[in-house]
């Protein structure tokens, strides 16, 4: 206060003498009437104020004693409240009535009917190729409007190895039972524990499908109803396919035709593409087990450049870590770990 009034004597203005202390003028000058220079009145009034309309604490007990008799515990003030009135009873609005039962932890489920749980699908990890598939099935364009071919696809969500699929004019379980089959006996799984996830399609829970993995001893993982995210791998895979550059613009003017673009993709894809999620090796590489000496190779190389030339290094190499596991569905708290595993 001293160095304000003193700033003032001297010819300074009285607001930018506050700013300088670093308070404003209406706060020095509720000070000066013999305030706190840190309370804020207006905060205190406004918490000693009562509204006018206020309920009164009997009045809030009668109306849940009301709304917790036998013949409206079941409803919504939205139906108690005509009911009420019906009778010649007025207690409080609905809203009101809502903000009460809301205060009280009654609003919903007041009777013998339970809350509903929402649980994520327990995470499914894979350590090694041939432990978690994922597969699914998309349109392909015909050149007949309203006609597609559909496309089967599994693959490896370790690796991320494309390792089934086929062209079909139509979608059916036995489709399905088919190509998953074919893959199963080409990957040599015999009695290998196996889980094979896809979303909740007619052809994925078809009694033909559901009785082949019971056959073969794969355990069959489904996504919760309506959520795509839950079969993200797939749903990845597919954008990759239809967005890369050599897609076809136009559509398919045949089955043989879709095939043979489908069967180029997947060499490419399995053998070639440097996929990111995994370091920038093939998934075929991966699938195989040689991508850990890829990697210790790239790393080797990338620490002779820094000893050969430390001064244009100034922080660790490039990370050429090996990814021991991959999460399908990971819960929030290791989500940030697996955020970048479903690229492609």
């Amino acid at each position: 206060m001293h160095l304000i009034e003193n700033a003032c004597n001297a010819g300074a203005r009285f607001s930018r003498a506050c700013a300088v202390v670093g308070y404003s003028p209406r706060t020095i000058q509720r000070y000066r009437r013999g305030g706190s220079i840190n309370a804020d009145g207006r905060k205190a009034a406004a918490a000693r104020r009562v509204p006018a309309n206020r309920l009164k604490q009997q009045e809030v007990k009668e109306i849940l004693h009301m709304v917790n008799k036998p013949e409206y515990a079941h409803l919504p003030p939205s139906q108690i409240v005509p009911l009420l009135a019906d009778k010649g009873i007025y207690l409080a609005s609905e809203s009101t009535i809502y903000r009460i039962l809301r205060a009280a932890k009654q609003l919903a489920h007041r009777t013998r009917a339970k809350a509903p749980v929402h649980k994520r699908r327990k995470p499914l990890q894979a350590t090694g190729a041939n432990q978690l598939w994922s597969w699914d099935i998309t349109y392909m364009k015909t050149t007949v409007r309203g006609q597609y071919y559909y496309l089967y696809l599994l693959m490896d969500i370790f690796s991320r190895k494309i390792v089934g699929w086929e062209v079909y004019p139509e979608e059916s379980a036995q489709h399905a039972a088919d190509v998953f089959s074919k893959a199963h006996l080409r990957e040599k799984i015999g009695t290998k524990p196996l889980v094979l996830h896809s979303d909740n399609g007619s052809p994925m829970k078809g009694a033909t499908m559901l009785g082949t993995l019971q056959k073969l001893g794969v355990v069959p993982s489904f996504s919760r109803p309506s959520v795509s995210n839950d079969n993200a791998y797939s749903e990845a895979l597919f954008k990759t396919m239809k967005y890369r550059p050599g897609y076809p613009s136009e559509p398919f003017a045949s089955i043989e035709q879709a095939r043979t673009w489908v069967s180029s993709f997947v060499q490419w894809y399995n053998e070639e593409h440097r996929h990111s999620a995994i370091n920038f090796v093939t998934p075929a590489q991966r699938h195989q087990g040689i991508d850990r000496q890829i990697l210790k190779k790239r790393q080797d190389v990338y620490r002779a450049a820094r000893d050969k030339h430390p001064h244009r290094w100034t922080g660790q190499i490039r990370n050429w870590d090996y990814q021991e596991s991959v999460t399908l569905n990971p819960q929030k708290s290791s989500r940030s770990a697996n955020e970048t595993q479903r690229g492609n």
